[in-house]
């Protein structure tokens, strides 16, 4: 499919996003997720699943399956514990990039109950834990399922867009975590007062305004859980007058071709 031409910007507000509200889970999804269903806002690229998710204490999702899916999860505040059908199981916090490629199909659950691994049945931490959770469509369906983790805490705070999880080749030796996406790449900024970074070039960007405030070039004032979807265009000054953290996918394919 011949990539887009035309320059397109589209700006999706946090309070407009749908929401999933229980006794253990506040989660805002950015798109189609569940019972939430709006045709005409499925996907940006390949980008299908954009949620933020917080989990109360001692809660969480119970074991559940995927297939086909590469679910990349970034944790904002707190700690979250991953448990899987293929052996893996941790901690993911603050800093710590965690990816899963579910293939040919993987059961996990996600906890925020870190506390029980170290032997303790108490609520010893009363901070509910809060994360992106983001799912890209792989190239090919039917890989192995895989897992891959690795703290990036000290590279993000040198500043600057790092890419946190990439299956670009141009990334092959600078990505934290690989995924099975060979157009595709997570990058974070941390910004701090007066900083600023710069939009990769794609026919495809998804900018996800994950803390703070920030101001894009042409777009104004981004707040926290505001979203951009960008369409052949990138380039864009990105900055911040007070702490703020950015997720941005970038991405050379769409959902079908």
């Amino acid at each position: 499919m011949t990539a887009p031409t035309t320059p397109h910007v589209d700006i999706h507000r946090a309070g407009d996003r749908m929401k999933t509200r229980i006794s253990w889970l506040d989660s805002k999804h950015s798109f189609s997720f569940g019972q939430h269903y709006d045709p005409d806002n499925t996907h940006h690229g390949v980008l299908m699943v954009n949620n933020d998710d917080i989990v109360m204490p001692g809660q969480g999702f119970d074991t559940h399956p995927h297939r086909d899916m590469e679910i990349v999860t970034w944790v904002l505040r707190g700690s979250l514990v991953h448990q899987d059908s293929i052996g893996h199981s941790g901690v993911i916090y603050p800093g710590l990039a965690q990816r899963m490629s579910a293939g040919t199909g993987i059961l996990h659950s996600e906890k925020n109950d870190s506390w029980r691994l170290a032997g303790s049945e108490h609520d010893e931490h009363a901070e509910p834990v809060r994360f992106i959770q983001m799912w890209v469509l792989p190239d090919e369906p039917g890989i192995s399922p895989g897992y891959e983790q690795l703290e990036i805490d000290d590279e993000l705070m040198r500043g600057g867009l790092v890419p946190v999880a990439s299956g670009m080749p141009a990334h092959r030796n600078q990505s934290a975590i690989t995924i099975a996406n060979r157009g595709a790449a997570l990058h974070v900024a941390r910004l701090q007062p007066g900083g600023s970074v710069q939009l990769p070039e794609a026919p495809y960007l998804h900018l996800f305004v994950a803390q703070g405030e920030v101001s894009l070039e042409g777009a104004g004032i981004l707040s926290e859980g505001d979203a951009v979807r960008l369409t052949a265009s990138g380039g864009q000054r990105l900055s911040a007058d007070a702490p703020a953290e950015v997720l941005v996918w970038e991405m050379h394919s769409r959902l079908g071709g």
